[in-house]
C-alpha cells in the first residue's frame, strides 16, 4: 500500500510549477591533497611523521619513500616462468601506515553532525580523532562512514589519524580477495576522502534504478537518523521527515518531475525508503548516447532542511534475452577487454596515474572509443569511482568484478560487503553486470546472496565466476575463458591449435553451443607480453613453441597481433557468445600476463595489438575463414596454380542491415600484389553469413598475405582481415608483414 501511495502522490506533483528547491545542500570539506605520512611495524602511532602522501593514493607514493619500495617494485632483467604466487609468501616486513592531516572546522557548523568519508582504503582501517579511536573497518572496497562529531573542536585545530593495516594482517572474515597472479598487496587510502556535515538526518546510500519499460525510476534511499537511540522508556524512538527528489537533465538543467513525500526514520540507525518516480519523453542511456540526468534529493526534518545531495543517473535496460544481452530493448553484443587495476597497482611505473584524470581518460575513453569498444570487465578488484563517473559520462559498460578470486572471506561479511557494494555503486548506468567471482565456485554467493541482491537490484545481470546451470539455481550468465594453444616452459600444446579456423569447436565451444544462458567470454589471448616485448611469466613456453628460443621482439608483437586479431574473429563469428572482452588492456607489465601497451605506460603508447584490435572489433566485418600456415605448423603446403576454396564470415552488431563491397587481395613476400577481386555482400543486422570463395593460387613458391578488406556502403573506411598462406615447395617461406599505422593518426 505505501507503494501505491507514494507512486499517486508523485504523479500529482508532475503537473506542480511552484516546487520549493532545497535552500541548501550539506557543506563538504575535500580532505585529498597531502597527508602526513609514516610507517611502523608496531600498532602505536609514530612520534613522528617524517613524510608526505597524497590522498588519494598507495603506500608507494610517499615521499620519502618507504623503506621498502624497492622490494615491492622490481624490474626484471630476465623472466622465469611461473604459474603463480602465495599470498602469505611476503619479501617484506608488514607494517602499519599511519596517515595524519591537521584542519580547522568553523564554528558555524558546531550545531551539525560530522561524518568522515573515506571510498575506499585497503587493508583494515582504524580513525582517530583529536586522540579518540571512533573505530575500524575491515571493508576494503566500499566506502567506510565515519560519525567524528563527538571528537571534533571547532574553531581552532583538529587532528585526523588514519591507521591502515597490511593486507597480510587481513582478517580471514573479510570479503577481500586473493590473486594468485599478485606477488604484492600495496595497501593505503586509495579514494576519496571527506568530511561532511548535516542536520540530525542525512542521505547515506542512494541507489538509482531505472526501468524503461515501465517508464518510471525506483528510487531507494537509505536515510540515517543520527538522533541518539531511545535511553529511556516511553522516550521516542522514531523521526518524521519530508523527502523531495528533484529529476533534472544532466546538461540542461531542466526539471522533468518532482517528488515529495513524509517518511518515518528509526534512531541512531538507517532507514530504507523506496519510491517510484514515474518519467515521460525519457532519454535512454547508452554508450553511443550517454545521456545523464541528476537526481536532487533533500531530507527536511522539522521544518527546514537536513541535507541535499545530487547523483547523476542514465535511463538505461540492461538485461537477458535467452542467450544474449538487450539494451533499451535491442540485442546488444559487447566488444572489448579488461582492466585489472589491483595488479597495476604493482607496476614500477603506475605512479599516481590511477588518479590522473586526463591519463584515465584517454586509456579509458579515447584510445577504447578508437577500436569500437563499447564495454569493459573491471577484473579482480574494483576501481576508484570517478572511474565509473567518467563511463557514465563518456559511454562504456562494465561486468564490474569484486576482488574474488581465490579467497573470500566468511559469509556474513561478504553479505554485508557486497550489499554495501550494490548501494555504492548501483547508480551507475555504466555497471550493467555485477560480477560476484572470478573462475570460482561458492554455492552461498550463488544460490544464497545473488537471489537476495537481485530483490535490492533487480536492473542488472549477476555473473558467478565458473558457476553455471548445473551448480546455479537462476543461471543467467557464464564466463567462458577458452584459451587456446597454451604451452609453458618444456611443454608441448595438448593439441594443434587451427589459428584462423572459424570453424574450429574444441570441447569449450561446444558448451558455448549447448548453453541456454548468456555467454560473456570475458577472457583469452595466451600470448601475453611484457611492454618491451619479453614473454610474461605465464607465455615462455608458448613463445619458444610457436617462433623459436631465439625471436626478437618485433617478431613476438607481430605475431601477438596477428594471433589476437584471428582469435577475435573466432569468437566474434560465433552468433552464441553474446561479448567478447581480450585479456588485457591494462595490467602490472612485470607480471604473469601483461598488457598491449609499449614503453612506459604514462604516455599510453599503443602496441600493434591495439592497432589490429580496431579491425577484428569493428561492429560490421568480413573474416576469413582459412587455418594459419604461417605460423601453425605440420599443415598440408598448397599446390602452385591449385584453386584454394574457403569461406568468408560476415559478422554484424548493428541493428540495420549492412551492404558493402569486399575486395580481396593476395601479396607474395615482398608486398607485392599478385591477386585482387571485388565482390558485392549484404549482412542481416545482429547476424552472421557465411559466403563461399574460391580462386587460383598463383604459378610461384612463396609465403603469401591473403587480406580482404569490407568497405560499407556510402563509407570510405576498410576492414581489414588476414591470412597466411604456404604455396609450393621451398626449403624456407619468407612472408611480408604489414605495417602498423599509428593508431592516434587514425579516424573512428
Amino acid at each position: 500500500m505505501l507503494k501505491t501511495r507514494l507512486v499517486i502522490t508523485c504523479s500529482l506533483l508532475l503537473c506542480c510549477i511552484n516546487y520549493l528547491p532545497a535552500q541548501s545542500p550539506r557543506t563538504t570539506m575535500d580532505l585529498n591533497g597531502d597527508w602526513e605520512f609514516e610507517q611502523t611495524t608496531t600498532a602505536f602511532i609514530p612520534i613522528n611523521f617524517s613524510r608526505k602522501i597524497p590522498v588519494p593514493g598507495l603506500v608507494h607514493l610517499a615521499s620519502p619513500r618507504i623503506e621498502e619500495y624497492d622490494k615491492f617494485f622490481k624490474r626484471p632483467d630476465r623472466v622465469n616462468a611461473k604459474m603463480e604466487h602465495d599470498v602469505y609468501d611476503v619479501d617484506y616486513k608488514p607494517r602499519y601506515s599511519w596517515y595524519r592531516k591537521k584542519i580547522i572546522v568553523s564554528k558555524d557548523v558546531k550545531d551539525l553532525e560530522a561524518v568522515l568519508t573515506i571510498k575506499k582504503s585497503q587493508y583494515v582501517t582504524e580513525v582517530f580523532v583529536n586522540g579518540i579511536d571512533l573505530g575500524s573497518h575491515i571493508e576494503c572496497y566500499t566506502p567506510i562512514d565515519v560519525v567524528i562529531t563527538r571528537a571534533l573542536k571547532y574553531g581552532e585545530g583538529n587532528e585526523i589519524i588514519i591507521r591502515v593495516g597490511d593486507r597480510y594482517w587481513l582478517p580471514s572474515m573479510a570479503a577481500g580477495g586473493t590473486d594468485k597472479e599478485k606477488e604484492h598487496y600495496l595497501p593505503g587510502i586509495w579514494d576519496d576522502v571527506s568530511l561532511s556535515f548535516t542536520d540530525k538526518i542525512r542521505v547515506n546510500r542512494i541507489l538509482l534504478l531505472p526501468d524503461l519499460k515501465q517508464e518510471k525510476l525506483i528510487v531507494k534511499i537509505k536515510a540515517w537518523n543520527l538522533n541518539t537511540a531511545q535511553r529511556f522508556y516511553g522516550e521516542t524512538m522514531t523521526d518524521s521527515l519530508l523527502l523531495r527528489i528533484r529529476i533534472l537533465e544532466k546538461k540542461s538543467k531542466r526539471q522533468v518531475a518532482s517528488y515529495e513525500q513524509p517518511a518515518v526514520c528509526m534512531r541512531d540507525r538507517n532507514t530504507e525508503l523506496t519510491t517510484e518516480i514515474p518519467l515521460k519523453q525519457i532519454h535512454a542511456w547508452s554508450p553511443e548516447d550517454p545521456f545523464l540526468y541528476t537526481a536532487e534529493i533533500s531530507i527536511y526534518y522539522r521544518d527546514k532542511l537536513s541535507d541535499s545531495v545530487k547523483r547523476n543517473f542514465g535511463m538505461r535496460d540492461f538485461e537477458r534475452r535467452g542467450k544474449f544481452f538487450y539494451l533499451n530493448g535491442n540485442k546488444y553484443y559487447l566488444r572489448g577487454s579488461n582492466i585489472t587495476l589491483q595488479r597495476f597497482f604493482e607496476d614500477p611505473d603506475c605512479g599516481s596515474l590511477a588518479w590522473d584524470r586526463n591519463w584515465v581518460k584517454r586509456m579509458l575513453i579515447d584510445i577504447p572509443k578508437k577500436l569500437d569498444w563499447n564495454a569493459f570487465r573491471i577484473c579482480v578488484g574494483i576501481v576508484p569511482d570517478f572511474w565509473y563517473d567518467m563511463a557514465d559520462e563518456y559511454g562504456l559498460l562494465f561486468q564490474n568484478e569484486w576482488f574474488y578470486w581465490q579467497n573470500h572471506g566468511w559469509d556474513e561479511e561478504i553479505k554485508k560487503e557486497y550489499t554495501d557494494w550494490v548501494w555504492a555503486d548501483g547508480s551507475h548506468p555504466s555497471i550493467g553486470i555485477w560480477d560476484a567471482i572470478n573462475e570460482n565456485q561458492d554455492d552461498y554467493i550463488g544460490n544464497i546472496l545473488i537471489p537476495q541482491l537481485k530483490k535490492l537490484d533487480p536492473t542488472r545481470i549477476w555473473d558467478a565466476g565458473y558457476m553455471t546451470s548445473s551448480s546455479m539455481q537462476n543461471d543467467e550468465m557464464d564466463e567462458p575463458h577458452p584459451y587456446e594453444g597454451v604451452s609453458f616452459s618444456n611443454e608441448q600444446p595438448r593439441e594443434i591449435y587451427p589459428l584462423g579456423n572459424l570453424h574450429y569447436k574444441p570441447g569449450i565451444m561446444q558448451e558455448i553451443d549447448k548453453s541456454s544462458s548468456v555467454q560473456l567470454v570475458n577472457e583469452y589471448g595466451w600470448v601475453w607480453l611484457w611492454r618491451n616485448g619479453t614473454p610474461s611469466k605465464l607465455t615462455l613456453g608458448l613463445y619458444e613453441n610457436y617462433l623459436g628460443k631465439n625471436s626478437t621482439v618485433s617478431d613476438r608483437r607481430y605475431f601477438q597481433a596477428y594471433w589476437l586479431q584471428l582469435e577475435t574473429e573466432w569468437l566474434r563469428s560465433s552468433r552464441n557468445i553474446a561479448g567478447v572482452l581480450a585479456f588485457c588492456y591494462l595490467t602490472n607489465n612485470y607480471g604473469y600476463t601483461g598488457d598491449w601497451f609499449t614503453d612506459n605506460i604514462k604516455y599510453l603508447k599503443p602496441g600493434p595489438v591495439l592497432y589490429w584490435f580496431r579491425e577484428c572489433f569493428a561492429p560490421t566485418n568480413v573474416f576469413i575463414n582459412l587455418t594459419d600456415e604461417r605460423y601453425v605448423k605440420g599443415l598440408p603446403i598448397h599446390k602452385t596454380n591449385d584453386s584454394l576454396r574457403l569461406s568468408l564470415a560476415g559478422v554484424n552488431d548493428a541493428t540495420q542491415n549492412k551492404n558493402g563491397d569486399v575486395e580481396i587481395k593476395l601479396l607474395d613476400s615482398k608486398g607485392i600484389n599478385v591477386f585482387a577481386d571485388k565482390i558485392k555482400i549484404s549482412i542481416p543486422a545482429f547476424n552472421r553469413i557465411e559466403i563461399p570463395y574460391a580462386f587460383k593460387l598463383p604459378a610461384v613458391a612463396d609465403g603469401y598475405l591473403l587480406e580482404t578488406f569490407f568497405v560499407e556502403e556510402g563509407k570510405k573506411e576498410k576492414r581489414i582481415s588476414r591470412r597466411y598462406i604456404k604455396v609450393g615447395n621451398k626449403d624456407k617461406f619468407n612472408f611480408y608483414d604489414m605495417p602498423v599505422p599509428d593508431i592516434d593518426n587514425v579516424d573512428h
